[in-house]
């Protein structure tokens, strides 16, 4: 039974994680979890599991959740309380806890980025799902994993398909992820992505796109955040760098193709020319399962794929006067050192003053093109993790500095309720 730690057990990977959790539970038993503010659902999530430790990100909200299990009636208490900790030390301790064999990053922004650090000095496996460890911060996290005997599993849909389809390569030997090294065999990477809300729109008519164009996804519903990214293709931009940490690619053999199924979640094409793919249906549970379960596979009650129902899989590359942000991925990760850093946190920032209809769609690119050249004057190639840090609040700043100077879309009625 492999013992499991869940960083943002609230959240959609956190429980995702603990669905499976549930689902297998001859298989995984949940030893610490971390939560934000949902304190009625990790109330709920200690009474089902039962973990040994749990840690609140906010120090002030441990004596309500103290209270709240103390309230709970006696036969609906965990047989033997958590220990209950709280603020950085109580994160880094979930994430490093001593039982644990996998720990699931599932902590969006660069508050999972510590964690995440402490549970590789620890040496413990990663389901990794907090894209800030290598986008913003690859530098500094690949010296760490030489160094550590940790091993970073992919948990998102993209990579997890990549790393599926390595399987049986010479790679797969050791499947040392975020050495650096390129992978041996391995010619290019296709990240597959569905286009988002406006991939059936002309680039001129994006003038016209409000908020609620463009977090309604043509697929699936998500957050509203990450609905936005894919409908500016800034999260396949930043799949492409996290891709290239992952698996050692330069940026010229790391390709975008648009799916608008998505069906196939990725493919690579290896040395012989012969390209490899990872079919399902589009359920994160499976990528999730897959870093959980790893290098087994387990059989599963799930609905099964059926092309006949899908019909037909279509492709096409992306329109680049469209996705401007794609664009500005490709450059910051060329770029590298901290640039990665400054291109996800004006991007984070940028895409919260749109969804609070402060600025225009088209300013989101404008913004975060304007903060990665400013940053150039400023640019480390080596940082530390207090520069990552550093250059990151900064990027955000300097994002809502430029929207209270008003940008030049921001008067347009596009963006009115």
């Amino acid at each position: 039974m492999k013992a499991i730690s869940v960083l943002g057990s609230t959240g959609s990977i956190g429980t995702q994680t603990l669905q499976i959790a549930e689902e297998f539970p001859d298989q995984f038993r949940v030893v610490a979890l971390t939560a934000g503010r949902n304190l009625s659902l990790l109330v709920q999530q200690i009474q089902r599991h039962q973990p040994e430790l749990v840690a609140l990100a906010d120090p002030a909200l441990l004596p309500v959740l103290k209270q709240h299990l103390e309230d709970l009636p006696a036969d609906q208490r965990p047989a033997k309380a958590p220990e209950l900790v709280a603020g950085p030390s109580g994160l880094n301790a979930a994430a490093s806890w001593d039982t644990a064999d996998l720990v699931v990053t599932g902590i969006v922004g660069c508050a999972g980025l510590l964690p995440t650090l402490a549970a590789i000095r620890a040496g413990k496996d990663l389901a990794l799902a907090n894209k800030e460890t290598l986008i913003a911060a690859g530098p500094v996290v690949l010296p760490e994993l030489k160094k550590s005997s940790s091993r970073l599993l992919p948990a998102d849909s993209e990579h997890s398909a990549i790393f599926q389809c390595l399987q049986g390569t010479p790679w797969a030997e050791n499947a040392r992820l975020s050495t650096g090294v390129p992978t041996p065999g391995l010619r290019r990477i296709q990240l597959t992505a569905s286009g988002g809300a406006f991939r059936d729109w002309e680039a001129a008519d994006l003038e016209k796109a409000t908020v609620a164009d463009a977090t309604r996804h043509p697929n699936w519903s998500m957050g509203r955040k990450i609905t936005v990214d894919s409908a500016t293709l800034m999260n396949k931009g930043l799949e492409v760098i996290e891709a290239h940490y992952l698996f050692g690619l330069d940026y010229d053999h790391i390709e975008i193709v648009i799916h608008p199924q998505s069906i196939i979640h990725s493919m690579i094409e290896l040395a012989d020319s012969s390209v490899l793919a990872q079919l399902g249906w589009p359920d994160m549970k499976l990528p999730i399962l897959y870093c959980l379960s790893w290098p087994s596979r387990l059989e599963t009650p799930w609905r099964r794929l059926d092309l006949t129902e899908v019909g037909q899989l279509t492709f096409r590359g992306p329109d680049t006067a469209k996705y401007p942000c794609m664009e500005l991925a490709y450059a910051a990760g060329r770029a590298g050192g901290t640039m990665p850093a400054v291109l996800n946190a004006a991007n984070e920032e940028a895409v919260a003053q749109f969804l609070d209809e402060r600025i225009h769609f088209l300013d989101i690119p404008d913004l975060i093109e304007t903060a990665c050249e400013r940053h150039k004057a400023d640019f480390m190639d080596q940082p530390q993790l207090e520069d990552v840090l550093s250059v990151d609040q900064w990027a955000r700043q300097a994002v809502r500095e430029a929207v209270q100077r008003g940008t030049r879309r921001m008067t347009l009625p596009a963006v009115a309720a």
